[in-house]
């Protein structure tokens, strides 16, 4: 008996370390695609202070997201017909991923955001890694490498949490969305396969990304006077992020396919481009209205507007894109949406108490409104702290926001 755990034990070692290395193969493969695309199509590269392509012509911008956008609707037309697209939730339920039509899925999402696209980059490394991990995991020529099936299930959703941690370089996050949103079991084997596979590729992510934070906030430390923004914004975020994701939800539910999604994606991709070509911080994964938001530093009725009408079009062109057939995440687009509405409140703020922070006022807002639309406020609370590169100050006022966050957007169930 003692045998036989002690086997179990060093098999379940075995796959976190090789599939560790795998999701960070995955996040550095598919992060150099990005990079080529954002290359070839917009001219630019990315980086956390130039996060968007606001060099390029209005005119350019226009066209590349439109002609991607026509592009990818062929893509996915052709690949939903020749492949039944299984995601992981399936993947959980025993049904096979596709090998072939997995990557191209994911290449052709990849391709999409940075072309301009509005959808959120970490669903495909996700659905790679936990692609892999369902390969690797079938392997039972011999019986060292047979795994029980809730061993499965956990390398699975551990190597799609790792392949989002490559990526972001956040192996907390990697952990939290493993073990919060996905396989939603907490104890010491849990952790240790995720945490372990989660760093493995996040160290392997970083061999290109380095360690640099993907958000610039310049944040000194919060103020006790911050807490009361805390209390009064959090359930505002929730609430508005509570009706976020049921759009969010609705428009996936819908999502277009057959020939219908040959014309939909198109005019969602025209109507991204359109916007783009006179505000480029609503194309890709929303990093660049984020970065705007975390640049603000003092009230100015202009830059109210901008970013009360980022955070709204934002919202609208990605639901917008999902409904017409596309694929992507919603975290970066929910961090860019929230961290404008933060800001905006945060100018309110700042007339009562001057010294209030609006860059603190940026992070609390995008922090609630992701606690809210992905309703997992552990994943949210530790995606800010790595992604921002924030301190131990900042521990007390994002956990509050987080709690009071969750509270108010169940209540809206």
């Amino acid at each position: 008996m003692l045998a036989q755990i002690k086997k179990q034990d060093f098999t379940l070692a075995f796959y976190t370390v090789l599939l560790g290395i795998f999701a960070g193969i995955v996040a550095l493969v598919l992060g150099k695609f990005l990079d080529i695309i954002e290359k070839l199509f917009l001219g630019f590269h990315e980086t956390n202070t130039v996060p968007v392509a606001i060099h390029t012509s209005g005119l350019h911008r226009f066209l590349s997201v439109s002609i991607a956008g026509i592009i990818v609707a062929i893509v996915w037309y052709f690949l939903r017909n020749k492949y039944k697209l299984v995601g992981i939730k399936g993947a959980l339920e025993g049904k096979k991923m596709p090998f072939s039509g997995t990557i191209i899925h994911a290449l052709t999402q990849i391709f999409y955001v940075s072309s301009g696209g509005s959808v959120g980059r970490e669903l495909a490394p996700r659905e790679v890694g936990a692609m892999l991990a369902q390969l690797a995991t079938n392997f039972k020529s011999n019986k060292f490498f047979e795994l029980d099936e809730e061993d499965r299930k956990l390398l699975i959703t551990a190597a799609a949490g790792a392949s989002f941690a490559g990526v972001y370089i956040s192996p907390l996050t990697g952990t939290m969305f493993c073990l919060e949103m996905l396989y939603k079991k907490f104890n010491a084997k849990t952790a240790s396969v995720a945490l372990t596979m989660s760093s493995i590729a996040t160290l392997l992510g970083s061999i290109e990304k380095g360690f640099t934070p993907y958000y610039v906030t310049n944040h000194t430390n919060f103020d006790v006077k911050f807490i009361p923004f805390v209390i009064i914004v959090a359930p505002i975020m929730g609430i508005i992020g509570s009706y976020a994701r049921r759009l969010i939800q609705g428009a996936t539910m819908a999502r277009a396919a057959d020939r219908k999604i040959l014309f939909a994606l198109p005019i969602a991709a025209i109507t991204t481009g359109a916007i783009a070509s006179f505000f480029p911080q609503i194309m890709g994964n929303g990093r660049g209205l984020a970065q705007m938001a975390f640049d603000v530093n003092h009230i100015d009725k202009t830059i109210i507007f901008w970013l009360l009408f980022g955070a709204v079009a934002k919202i609208f062109v990605t639901i917008f894109g999902l409904w017409a057939g596309a694929f992507g995440g919603t975290l970066a687009p929910s961090i860019g949406a929230g961290a404008s509405l933060g800001t905006v409140l945060g100018m309110i703020y700042t007339i009562f108490v001057p010294t209030a922070s609006l860059q603190d006022c940026a992070l609390l807002g995008a922090v609630a409104f992701l606690t809210a639309t992905q309703r997992a406020p552990m994943m949210a609370f530790f995606m800010m702290f790595e992604i921002c590169h924030l301190g131990f100050d900042a521990i007390l006022p994002l956990a509050l926001g987080v709690a009071l966050s969750i509270a108010f957007a169940k209540e809206m169930k």
